[in-house]
């Protein structure tokens, strides 16, 4: 596995640093929330912060893997669709910009937005619009997209529209494709448990998990009872387990892997995606199960330490050098 391409929902992350929260008393937005909105909510919302000090990145979970693995030497893809506004103009230009394979399809719907509202203290609270992303539909995709890619990730928010999600994961393994899923929010498992079991029945191959998603998908609190039910579904599971790291099983083997215990949290925005983008990469450099959960481990530590999900090109270096060594078998958690 040398290649990977991603879909997702296609958003462009607004970060609005405040120095009160009262914008969030005014739109009664709960502190640390994520809000789903429509357009002209956030634009009221957009007109109160109007001044504030913002930037804008690429968004969306499977945008954020992709990104990573980018950065990280991987060729990489992504599948999505935005709106014909200049706000879709940046997304895909920023994904030509980190040599990311754009296949960005156009929708009727403006593009779809996440405003991050930051506290102070660096707590967000987030108002998405998903505007365009939510208009990509199954017969939009063909074999052609997945032409010269060896795996499929797919964020689990796309779970909620089986027709799209089925017919990807169709073409995907009919051009002999590795499927690779996270399961992306509890809620989302709960809402299409019955879905989600034929789809790790019968086409993914790497599905990566939290303990409240493992927890909804299997109805096992234990972790590891959990991840031997996840296994028997599907070739590769992986149940994240927050500080304690993640378990990891393959080939009837269970590996533990810790976290990178001297990272500084400042904002856990972003982890689970750059966890998986950093076992993705050590899969298609062919390590082990435990080298490819370190380099999770070191992605999701580097980016927990920064507000957002964009990295310093001093970070992307240091995460560089780490994955030399844990290739040399010289640094594993």
């Amino acid at each position: 596995m040398k290649s990977v391409i991603g879909m997702g929902n296609a958003l462009t992350d607004i970060l609005i640093n405040l120095k009160t929260d009262e914008v969030l008393e005014r739109f009664m937005l709960p502190r640390g929330s994520m809000n789903l909105v429509d357009s002209d909510r956030q634009r009221r919302i957009g007109e109160y912060v109007a001044g504030m000090p913002r930037t804008l990145s690429l968004g969306g979970s499977a945008s954020n893997t992709i990104r990573a693995m980018a950065r990280m030497g991987v060729r990489t893809g992504y599948v999505g669709k935005v709106g014909r506004d200049t706000t879709g103009d940046f997304f895909e230009q920023a994904l030509v910009n980190l040599g990311i394979e754009p296949h960005i399809l156009r929708g009727n719907e403006r593009s779809g937005r996440c405003v991050s509202l930051v506290s102070a203290d660096g707590e967000r609270t987030m108002c998405t619009f998903l505007g365009a992303a939510l208009e990509m539909r199954g017969d939009e995709l063909n074999e052609s997209l997945f032409d010269g890619y060896d795996c499929l990730y797919i964020e689990g928010y796309l779970v909620q529209d089986h027709e799209l999600i089925g017919r990807a994961v169709r073409l995907a393994k009919a051009c002999g494709l590795t499927v690779a899923l996270d399961l992306a929010s509890f809620n989302i498992v709960d809402e299409n448990l019955g879905f989600l079991n034929e789809l790790t029945d019968g086409y993914v191959d790497v599905l990566f998990a939290n303990e409240q998603e493992a927890f909804s998908f299997t109805g096992e609190r234990n972790p590891l009872e959990a991840l031997d039910k996840i296994s028997r579904k599907c070739p590769l599971a992986v149940v994240k387990v927050g500080t304690q790291g993640a378990y990891i099983k393959h080939r009837g083997k269970v590996d533990h892997v810790g976290i990178m215990a001297e990272a500084k949290r400042v904002d856990t925005t972003g982890a689970g995606d750059f966890y998986a983008a950093g076992f993705l990469v050590g899969l298609t450099r062919g390590l082990s199960m435990v080298q490819c959960g370190t380099i999770g481990a070191i992605a999701a530590g580097r980016v927990i330490e920064v507000t957002g999900t964009t990295l310093a090109d001093e970070t992307w270096t240091e995460i560089d050098r780490l994955i030399r060594r844990v290739e040399a078998g010289g640094y594993l958690f």
